[in-house]
């Protein structure tokens, strides 16, 4: 079955209604300002040419900074260290925000340009508890619009009913374990051939991993936050 075209897509898709155009904007207004100053949450995309990378950010309430109309910012810290948005800004500097808002059934989107700063009256700027990031990430806004919570409904994503028990998962503490049985499988499977080298290690790389579903940590409760000086 041959790909879709632009042409199909036209056809098969209504063309986005005029009053949606208009709400994508090229800078940050005070209303996408207020919802910035709350948010807890956003996915960051970024890529270059070997891979995209979807990563989770979270913090405070006020922990992405508004520097002005058309740049915001915000600190990296540790993780596990893949650093993966960094290393994809050195290649290619566009990155994709996506906030949620826990509560809320509203989305805000922002679409820019990326650079990673280690100034020190920024990072100073963005300490958490006394705690000053190693770098920056500071966004040049091109797009910011709001979207839909059409997908949050579906997912009944606030609905107290519709979160998932402890147990309902295996425990992200178990994948450790579970990573060790399937080496230690791979590498029996490549034992038991009765030759050695490339042919052991096709049926090592063919033995098929145990997936593990892991568990998002709980989303911060909005806050007060004060204006930015």
């Amino acid at each position: 079955m041959p790909d879709l075209t632009a042409a199909d897509l036209d056809r098969l898709y209504a063309p986005p209604a005029e009053t949606i155009q208009r709400a994508v904007l090229p800078r940050l207004i005070d209303f996408h300002e207020a919802y910035v100053k709350q948010a807890s949450f956003f996915c960051l995309a970024s890529g270059r040419d070997e891979g995209l990378d979807v990563s989770p950010r979270g913090g405070p309430p006020g922990f992405v900074r508004v520097v002005d109309p058309a740049h915001v910012a915000f600190a990296d810290w540790p993780g596990n260290n893949r650093i993966e948005t960094l290393h994809n800004l050195v290649e290619d500097d566009r990155l994709a925000l996506l906030f949620l808002f826990p509560g809320l059934d509203v989305f805000l989107r922002i679409n820019g340009r990326g650079r990673i700063s280690d100034d020190a009256a920024l990072l100073e700027h963005l300490n958490e508890s006394g705690k000053r990031p190693k770098t920056a990430i500071v966004v040049a806004v091109e797009q910011v619009l709001f979207h839909c919570g059409k997908a949050i409904n579906r997912a009944r994503l606030w609905s107290p009913d519709a979160q998932l028990a402890r147990d309902a998962v295996v425990d992200r503490r178990d994948e450790g374990d579970a990573q060790r049985r399937v080496g230690r499988r791979r590498r029996a499977a490549g034992r038991r051939l009765p030759g050695s080298g490339e042919e052991g290690s096709l049926l090592s790389r063919r033995c098929p991993a145990q997936r593990v579903t892991r568990v998002t940590c709980p989303i911060l409760r909005p806050a007060r936050l004060s204006r930015l000086p």
